[in-house]
């Protein structure tokens, strides 16, 4: 699969390392210079639009704010599927997912998990391999989507349509919250058996 990553920081390193660890092919576009990371990933680096023409797949792990720039940089995304890994900390306004205007196929998917998750390998929890949450109204977009999710190791759990992008992102925001203030999140989700 011919992988485009929008972005520079922790979860575009993180998942593209994975991926490039799956042989994937990958190409880098960010906000700041995409070379140290495209070379840490084996990677080539090109423009936005270079990015989005290369791929078949695009991750965007760009902060909120920057989504409709890159976008607009990135061209037409018709037949390509985008991945929104990205949270808003501040839960201010309308989803993430929401404010994504594109011909792309959305699938929200990565975004429950502090960036150190996707750089175990794989990322098991007490034998049990991670699950991850895949919103999005594209069959194929949600089968790519978890080819992408089994590289890593990891399990994909289709969680409804892109209108439930918003419940992931209420999600991460509370469960980053109760993180962040000393609490175990992980402990409130308890299995059943």
């Amino acid at each position: 699969m011919r992988i485009g990553i929008f972005g520079t920081g922790g979860m575009a390193d993180a998942l593209g390392t994975q991926w490039a660890r799956a042989g994937q092919e990958l190409m880098v576009s960010g906000r700041s210079d995409p070379g140290a990371l495209a070379a840490r990933l084996g990677a080539a680096t090109g423009t936005w639009r270079e990015t989005a023409v290369f791929a078949d797949v695009l991750l965007l792990a760009v902060p909120a704010g920057a989504i409709g720039e890159v976008l607009a940089n990135a061209g037409p995304l018709a037949g390509k599927v985008l991945v929104d890994c990205t949270n808003d900390p501040g839960l201010t306004g309308t989803p993430v997912a929401s404010r994504i205007t594109t011909e792309a196929a959305v699938v929200k998917a990565f975004n429950l998990a502090h960036v150190d998750v996707w750089r175990m390998t794989p990322p098991v929890f007490d034998g049990r391999p991670l699950s991850v949450p895949l919103c999005g109204d594209d069959p194929a977009a949600l089968e790519a989507v978890s080819t992408l999710v089994r590289d890593i190791g990891a399990k994909p759990v289709h969680a409804g349509g892109l209108d439930r992008a918003a419940l992931l992102e209420a999600t991460a925001a509370f469960a980053i919250g109760l993180w962040f203030a000393g609490e175990d999140a992980q402990a409130i989700l308890t299995p059943v058996s």
